[in-house]
């Protein structure tokens, strides 16, 4: 059966437009390593303390790569992650083997371009989409892009180890919410196997999707806002999963940057000016970039940060941080995208915990 992607293909576009960044030959890149070594596992530490979060699956394991090899970590994630849809994809490629090489090499050139030009914007990553039968060199592991890190230090005079262990405390955030409950990364890998397994690859239902468009616009409401591409063909039922994947990403991104303050707070002075620097650098894409975002969801993970914050922030001041650690209890305790939209009604679902004496714990 063909794959309708031609991996192949998107590597070498993705490589192309990534481009090189020269500080990455420059001998500022030799500090990366080391840096990066020491940072990750100081913020691991600091990051269990503030959440009480402990991985079990060991020490973090940081890599600093360059943008060429963001892309192929990144090609084999999507390689892996798409597999539910791009195998019955597969089964509708034209027998015409002309026909199917081009479609292969258009899909490859699509994939490649947007990964190439998210290769160039990318700090840090944590790669959770993993499954058992990879090589355990290759999984579990915080990535750093190391010729963008230094490119945003000398453009905006950036402390390099304060902004280098900033950008490790939230990545390392992340591999603590995946690793540190037990339940989180099979189900949050379930939801994403639902999501495209489900969606039938139908041409005609492309066209019907474009039309809601067009409604959409006219409506006044951009429909690539609540999610890029999946979104907008995705039926009913695929919404309400992608409902639950909303709602859960902007709990763990709003939980990643409220960590990322609290855990370095006394250790970063700067970390103020960071995260408004790099809140201008997102809201400042314009033209082919901000379309871009649009396609892949980047906004709408944008708006996850903002809502995850303010829900955490409504459920902290009625309950404490204990209140919001009933969130990871369970798959049913999660927070809906509607839930994370309005607090009050996540609080009437599920109620505060209670002190053995009977009152209800606060912080």
């Amino acid at each position: 059966m063909a794959d309708p992607i031609g991996w192949d293909v998107a590597e070498k576009v993705a490589v192309r437009i990534a481009g090189h960044e020269p500080l990455a030959d420059s001998y500022h890149a030799d500090s990366l390593g080391p840096d990066f070594a020491e940072l990750t596992a100081e913020a691991e530490a600091l990051v269990a303390e503030a959440t009480g979060l402990e991985s079990m699956a060991g020490p973090a394991r940081a890599r600093v790569t360059d943008r060429a090899g963001w892309v192929r970590a990144n090609l084999a994630s999507f390689q892996r992650m798409l597999r539910p849809l791009t195998g019955r994809l597969g089964e509708r490629m034209p027998t015409n083997p002309v026909a199917a090489q081009a479609t292969r090499t258009l899909t490859g050139v699509e994939v490649g371009t947007l990964l190439g030009w998210m290769s160039t914007r990318v700090l840090g990553q944590y790669d959770l989409l993993v499954i058992d039968d990879e090589t355990a060199a290759d999984q579990d592991i915080v990535y750093y892009v190391g010729p963008n890190v230094l490119a945003l230090e000398k453009r905006f005079a950036f402390p390099p180890r304060e902004f280098r262990l900033w950008l490790a405390l939230h990545e390392v955030t992340h591999r603590a919410q995946f690793t540190g409950i037990p339940w989180l990364r099979g189900h949050f890998l379930s939801l994403v196997e639902a999501s495209l397994g489900s969606i039938e690859p139908d041409p005609k239902r492309f066209l019907v999707a474009l039309r809601r468009a067009v409604d959409e616009v006219r409506a006044g409401r951009n429909p690539l806002d609540e999610g890029g591409l999946v979104a907008l063909v995705a039926t009913p039922d695929q919404r309400q999963v992608l409902g639950q994947i909303g709602g859960m990403m902007s709990l763990l991104e709003g939980h990643g940057d409220v960590t990322m303050e609290r855990a370095g707070a006394d250790l970063i002075p700067s970390a103020e000016r960071f995260s408004r620097v790099l809140h201008q650098r997102r809201a400042q894409a314009s033209g082919m970039a901000r379309a871009v975002q649009k396609l892949v969801g980047l906004e709408a993970k944008l708006k996850q940060y903002e809502q995850g914050e303010r829900f955490i922030e409504a459920v902290e001041a009625e309950g404490g941080p204990q209140y919001l650690n009933r969130a990871w209890e369970g798959a049913e305790m999660l927070p809906s995208l509607a839930e994370i939209r309005e607090p009050s009604m996540w609080m009437r679902r599920v109620p505060a915990p209670v002190a053995p004496g009977g009152a209800i714990v606060a912080g």
